[in-house]
């Protein structure tokens, strides 16, 4: 009777052994598996085609000129538009559920790749200090997104005081930044859009490419189309622009890449 008490305690043991060893590796796959597991991303990026058309748009600037020299100080800026009607809201604009200016279409200036300002008439003055700088100017829906037809456009690159900068090859590929800007408030943080102005270029799933890094995560945009970007945190968000070639590497441009931050917050947007 010892004898077998005794072999049925060592039975006991051995199993207790192998169930705790094999509790503890199932414990660590577990805890191996949740620790390598990325979590899902709350962050989309979307294209969109719905906006009205302006295929005969027109936008050509006056002044400054083309390689000019202008004195340091008020500049003129000079624009004529064509069939397209500044200082009113786009038909879809109700509907389109993101940031739109009570103020209407207008016309984006954007100098060096700066935040651009937006203005409601063609002809207007801007404070300028010395030095050289590439002038892009779109025409923009009253939601900020850009036409993006070949004539809605105009880019040149001109002086101010005795500045002497290094010209730009503007018949070279260049992106510039233009949406999001700025502070975003209640409904208008729920879809914010992307935007930016391409020069010189198309892209396509085997050629240019711009990679849009957003909070960290990177999306790869192959096609020239305003993006819903949802599910951004309340706070700052980082968004990183970046033309790549077909081999993707980063295109040589003094534009490129760009990056901006913007805010979100909780509150109703200020009519």
């Amino acid at each position: 009777m010892k004898t077998l008490n005794k072999y049925s305690f060592l039975v006991v043991l051995l199993f207790t052994l192998q169930f705790c060893t094999s509790k503890k590796d199932q414990t660590e796959d577990t805890t191996s598996q949740s620790e390598t597991m990325e979590p899902e991303s709350s962050i989309s990026l979307t294209p969109y085609h719905d906006s009205p058309n302006y295929d005969d748009a027109m936008l050509s600037m006056n002044t400054p000129e083309e390689n000019g020299q202008v004195e340091q100080g008020p500049v003129n800026f000079v624009f004529d538009v064509t069939n397209y009607e500044l200082a009113v809201q786009t038909a879809d604009a109700d509907i389109k559920m993101c940031a739109n200016s009570a103020e209407g279409q207008h016309i984006h200036l954007i100098l060096n790749n700066q935040p651009y300002t937006a203005h409601y008439e063609s002809e207007f003055e801007m404070d300028m200090e010395s030095g050289h700088y590439v002038a892009l100017a779109f025409l923009s829906r009253s939601y900020h997104e850009s036409v993006k037809n070949p004539e809605a456009y105009v880019i040149r690159q001109f002086s101010v005081g005795d500045a002497e900068g290094e010209p730009v090859d503007l018949n070279q590929p260049h992106i510039f930044y233009s949406r999001p800007k700025g502070t975003y408030s209640g409904e208008d943080t729920k879809k914010v859009i992307l935007d930016f102005y391409l020069v010189n270029l198309d892209l396509s799933p085997d050629g240019y490419k711009v990679r849009a890094t957003i909070n960290g995560e990177e999306f790869m945009i192959t096609e020239w189309a305003p993006q819903f970007i949802e599910g951004l945190p309340m706070g700052q968000s980082t968004i990183k622009l970046e033309l790549l070639d077909e081999d993707g590497n980063l295109v040589n441009s003094p534009f490129n890449p760009v990056e901006r931050t913007i805010t979100l917050e909780e509150g109703q947007q200020p009519a």
